[in-house]
């Protein structure tokens, strides 16, 4: 095998994934796809409930100084949506989805930008993703990638019946940004110490809640512009780290 094999399974999981859930939701009324676009929004809830963990975990915890785990999640989402906002990340992303709506000349009203933009953040969050794709890189097995893709397969198939094709074109984020990681792993090996990856996990599963909202049509956030808190959560934390 080589590296990258576990990205291309995982792309090739949500594409099928897609697929399925667009002809079985072609044969679903509105009212019902509503519904599923609601438990969708419930089940992401609960992932990010679930990334959250690591955020009263012993390690992440004994990792930082007293009183800062928390501090560290909220200067990364603060700095990160600063950073997002100023380079209009979430406006760039439903335009790109906008411009693959109409290329794919999907109707304005079938949910095709939603579909690309919440499957996108949703497939990216999480630390299989980077932690599978170092794991890639290094060749040390595909394991986690395995059972994201499976994960991922099962999440488009619900996500495609709402939405649409949207869902499928997510590959295009999620290959570049699992590439990215496992181009990582390649070169640099391990380059993350497990409290910056429950940092990366933390502020993923905040991201989360904040899709889940958007989904569940409580409150539209600009999951988007924080996106660059993912990759500033692991620096803040190794810096607070030294001062532990």
């Amino acid at each position: 095998m080589f590296p990258g094999v576990g990205t291309v399974i995982n792309l090739v999981a949500i594409i099928g994934g897609a697929t399925i859930g667009v002809i079985l939701g072609n044969r679903l009324g509105g009212k019902l796809r509503s519904l599923i676009t609601d438990v969708l929004g419930l089940v992401t809830i609960l992932g990010a409930v679930s990334a959250l963990i690591p955020l009263w975990s012993q390690s992440f915890i004994s990792a930082l100084p007293t009183g800062w785990p928390l501090l560290v999640v909220l200067f990364s989402l603060l700095l990160g949506g600063l950073l997002g906002s100023v380079l209009r990340l979430e406006d760039r992303l439903d335009l790109l989805g906008e411009r693959l709506r109409r290329r794919f000349r999907a109707s304005s009203d079938s949910g095709f930008a939603e579909g690309f933009v919440s499957a996108s953040l949703l497939f990216a969050i999480g630390p299989l993703a980077i932690l599978g794709s170092i794991s890639d890189g290094m060749s040390t097995g595909i394991d986690q990638l395995l059972l994201k893709s499976t994960l991922d397969f099962f999440a488009a198939m619900a996500f495609a019946a709402s939405l649409g094709w949207g869902v499928a074109l997510s590959i295009i984020p999620v290959g570049i940004y699992q590439g990215f990681w496992t181009v990582i792993g390649l070169i640099l090996g391990q380059v993350l110490q497990p409290y910056q990856i429950d940092a990366m996990t933390i502020v993923g599963g905040v991201m989360l809640i904040g899709i889940g909202l958007r989904l569940l049509h409580v409150k539209t956030i600009a999951v988007g512009n924080l996106l660059p808190a993912l990759a500033l959560a692991p620096i803040i934390a190794d810096i607070v780290n030294a001062f532990s």
